[in-house]
Formats: C-alpha cells, sequence, structure tokens
C-alpha cells in the first residue's frame, strides 16, 4: 500500500485537490437531482466535513465516490425530514379528546421516546427506515435511491426495527 492510501485525504494539498475536483459536480449533481429547496451548498460543505473528519480512512481515489454519497445521505435525511415536518402540519388538532390526562401523557412520552430511538438509529439505517415507513417506499425503490442493494435496504430497515425494539419495549 502505498503512502498515499495510508494518508487518505489528510494532507491539506490532496484535500484541496479533491475539494477543486468534485465540490462543483457535487452541487450540480444535488441542485438537479433536488432543487435548491434542500440547500445543496449547504449538504457539499456537510460532506466535505464529514470528509476531513474520516480523512485518514478514505483514500484519494475513493473520496468522490464518498462525498457523493454522504451528500445524497444527507439531502435524503433533509427530505424526510421535511416530509415529517409537512405531515405534522397538515394534522389539525382536535378540539376535544375523549381520552384521559393520563393516557395523554403516555402516548407524549411515547411519542417522545420514539422519536428518541429513531434519532439513535445510524444515519444509514434511519434514512431506510423513514423512507420505507414514513413515505411508504418499496426495498427496491430505496434501493435505487440509495445506491445500495435490495439485500443492504432489507438489513437496514430490520436493523432498525431490531434497534426499535429493543429502546422502546411496548413495541414488542
Amino acid at each position: 500500500m502505498s503512502s498515499k492510501n495510508k494518508q487518505g485525504v489528510c494532507k491539506e494539498t490532496v484535500y484541496n485537490r479533491v475539494f477543486n475536483a468534485h465540490s462543483k459536480n457535487l452541487f450540480n449533481f444535488l441542485y438537479y437531482k433536488y432543487g435548491s429547496l434542500y440547500n445543496p451548498e449547504d449538504k457539499v460543505q456537510e460532506a466535505f466535513v464529514k470528509l476531513w473528519e474520516n480523512c485518514s480512512k478514505v483514500p484519494e481515489a475513493k473520496a468522490k465516490s464518498y462525498l457523493f454519497t454522504i451528500a445524497n445521505n444527507l439531502t435524503l435525511n433533509a427530505y424526510a425530514h421535511q416530509k415529517v415536518v409537512l405531515k405534522f402540519r397538515q394534522t389539525k388538532p382536535q378540539s376535544y379528546t375523549n381520552e384521559s390526562p393520563e393516557f395523554v401523557l403516555e402516548e407524549q412520552e411515547y411519542n417522545a421516546r420514539l422519536q428518541a430511538a429513531i434519532a439513535n438509529l445510524s444515519e444509514a439505517q434511519r434514512s431506510a427506515f423513514l423512507l420505507n415507513r414514513i413515505e411508504g417506499k418499496k426495498h427496491k425503490e430505496i434501493a435505487e435511491m440509495l445506491g445500495i442493494s435490495k439485500k443492504a435496504v432489507e438489513k437496514r430497515i430490520y436493523g432498525a426495527l431490531a434497534k426499535l425494539k429493543k429502546e422502546i419495549t411496548e413495541l414488542k
């Protein structure tokens, strides 16, 4: 293994070369795929920050693939979050309730635990899980969106379910 691969992209000159070579293409990819709604400039910057944080693990030859995968996943997460926000805005609160105050409190606590458990999932598991459960996407569609195999999507979703069941005992 050459010293170039051992260093990854941690050298400033290598990192600058990767940035200059791929930042514009990465921005264009995100802009054309998702539009300006999800702030492609921010996603490009976040992807390069993640590359810098993991610079020793990413060889220069794999940097482009790493950047595009990270930026795509960041945008998909923003998209999934936006869908949840829109869905929440569309639900109208009831002006009355038949539930007891204890039930309402338990429901709020359960929802808080569920949201925390979803937040604790890995980025890969969370994006696959939310695309499947919130957006109703099929495993094949998710695989195409994320650029992975259908089996990998299944593994991510079932892994997310297992973690959620472990963290929230009411799901069993």
